[in-house]
């Protein structure tokens, strides 16, 4: 009887054992069929995350090339700006020039006249008369607008005895005279003058041939 029992007993335990052993395998089994399936998907979202970051790191060159061709055109254009009005500034400058020269020109033709009247007046008073306070105040008054011309750049125009330039003189007539040299200019009738070596009026003169 008892040697039935431990039998029965033994078969038990071996039992148990084998079966311990085939759950062992089975766990064993689906830790490496999980181990497989966990590691197929962390390939791919390896994968995954290295395309995305890719497509980041394109997208920021993309964006910066792009603020790159704003920067470069926003810069010419700006260049382009300064460029024109640069040119803008100089144009004007020289157009308020011209407009003050020639302003100033025709402010001097007309106080011409009232020169040669000065020197016409003062030329008529005779010698013994020259001595007249009258005569003096006037030539005073005559020597002063003459200092202002210059003092502007207004200057007289050399006449007698120099070559006939056709640039400041004005030929109104013309004599044979052999103690003088050709195309010398030999009278003077009315003074010329030029401003800023601009010839205001030309002098009127006689020419020898």
């Amino acid at each position: 009887m008892n040697e039935v029992v431990a039998d029965e007993l033994k078969n038990d335990q071996e039992g148990d054992t084998e079966e311990t052993v085939d759950l062992k395998e089975d766990n064993v089994q689906d830790a490496s069929q999980e181990e497989t399936i966990d590691e197929e998907p962390s390939e791919e979202n390896a994968s995954e995350e290295v395309v995305e970051e890719k497509k980041s790191i394109f997208k920021k060159k993309e964006k910066k090339n792009k603020k790159d061709e704003q920067i470069e055109e926003l810069t010419d254009r700006l260049k382009r700006q300064m460029a024109e009005f640069d040119n803008f500034r100089k144009r004007t400058e020289k157009e308020k020039a011209q407009m003050y020269e020639i302003g100033a020109r025709n402010v001097v033709e007309k106080i011409l006249p009232i020169v040669d009247n000065f020197e016409r007046g003062l030329s008529a008073v005779p010698e013994e008369e020259k001595e007249n306070s009258f005569f003096e105040g006037i030539d005073m008054i005559y020597k002063q607008l003459i200092t202002t011309l210059e003092e502007l750049d207004v200057k007289p125009i050399e006449s007698v005895g120099v070559e006939f330039n056709p640039n400041y003189h004005n030929a109104v007539m013309h004599i044979e005279d052999e103690e003088v040299g050709e195309n010398i200019v030999v009278e003077e009738f009315q003074k010329g003058y030029t401003y800023r070596d601009n010839v205001v009026r030309h002098s009127m003169v006689k020419v020898a041939n």
